[in-house]
């Protein structure tokens, strides 16, 4: 029997998808979905390629009640940029819940990864953040970090925001950027410990394997969103503030414990609170997250197979007739 499967290219899928408030509000209940434990996810399948300055992970994820699932390869080649070609690119492949058959394949080189990961920092701030962020603060210069704040903007306004990367050419650029998207002030600073101190929400987004932020720097009223550890040995925060801070939420305990924040604490054998509370269960209300606005909270978001398979089956959703269509 014929069998069609939809082709999707990234120009396509951003006509079809967008970084807004339905995004965010879908990623979200795929972190409920997540609390239900009803989820099937296998761990991630990663790949460090250490003679190409590479990694790729492979992440899915089977939520019951979804007519889909997704497969998503996700490569990273980070000397790409001095041959002209971006550092990221990959995949999602489509595949019908009740069938296992193939439905279609998007070939967004990264975009829908991009805004899952996004809209989830978003989800992050909007259970985690004071209610009011006059000043919000992002580590990293990339393009997650531009989307992580544009993200939060949607759930928290800001009013100021401060840019820190290693590179003051691309802080600046950066912070250009952010100026013109948003529309509010924007400034690249030379020290992230006063981007810090000034900040009630921080986003770091860096691929770094030494601490940028030290327990010293956290402050009453704060809260820390970090993406960049996804693979064992990154870390962007200086163990002792996870337990130093009033909540530490994971997006799943069973990856951080050894791709995320967490894997450094164990390491050091310095975590000794026992299993830490999951985002999923905090937007269910299963679990507290922010006692009080001086609370400081960390979030520590590896990006989970879950997100993969929400984002994927809202684009089937959305698409109308995009694509071409391939009889197999």
């Amino acid at each position: 029997m014929a069998h069609d499967i939809r082709i999707v290219t990234e120009s396509e899928l951003r006509g079809a998808v967008a970084l807004d408030l339905t995004t965010v509000d879908v990623i979200e209940r795929a972190f409920a979905a997540l609390a239900s434990g009803s989820v099937v996810m296998p761990p991630i399948l990663s790949m460090d390629l250490a003679e190409a300055n590479g990694e790729v992970d492979v992440k899915t994820a089977y939520i019951p009640g979804f007519d889909g699932f997704a497969i998503k390869v996700s490569p990273g080649f980070f000397d790409n940029p001095t041959l002209g070609l971006p550092s990221l690119n990959g995949l999602m492949i489509l595949f019908s819940a009740k069938t296992g058959l193939v439905e279609a394949v998007f070939l967004d080189n990264g975009y829908l990864t991009d805004i899952r990961t996004a809209a989830a920092g978003a989800v992050a701030a909007r259970h985690l953040a004071p209610e009011t962020v006059e000043t919000a603060g992002v580590i990293g210069t990339g393009v997650q970090a531009r989307l992580q704040m544009q993200a939060a903007h949607l759930v928290r306004p800001l009013q100021r925001l401060l840019v820190w990367g290693r590179d003051p050419v691309k802080s600046a650029d950066c912070a250009d950027d952010l100026r013109r998207d948003l529309g509010i002030e924007v400034e690249a600073v030379a020290d992230p410990a006063a981007l810090v101190a000034e900040s009630q929400l921080v986003v770091t987004t860096t691929p770094a394997r030494a601490p940028i932020i030290r327990a010293d720097w956290l402050h009453p009223g704060l809260h820390i969103t970090a993406i960049g550890s996804d693979q064992s040995g990154k870390t962007e925060i200086d163990p002792q503030s996870l337990v130093a801070a009033d909540a530490y939420i994971c997006d799943s305990v069973r990856q951080c414990e050894v791709s995320g924040e967490l894997e450094a604490a164990l390491a050091a054998g310095v975590w000794t609170k026992g299993t830490p509370t999951e985002l999923g269960a905090v937007i269910t209300g299963a679990a507290t997250g922010r006692t009080s606005p001086e609370a400081v909270t960390i979030c520590d978001l590896t990006g989970t197979g879950a997100q993969d398979t929400a984002i994927a089956t809202h684009v089937a959703r959305t698409l109308g007739d995009a694509g071409t269509l391939i009889r197999t």
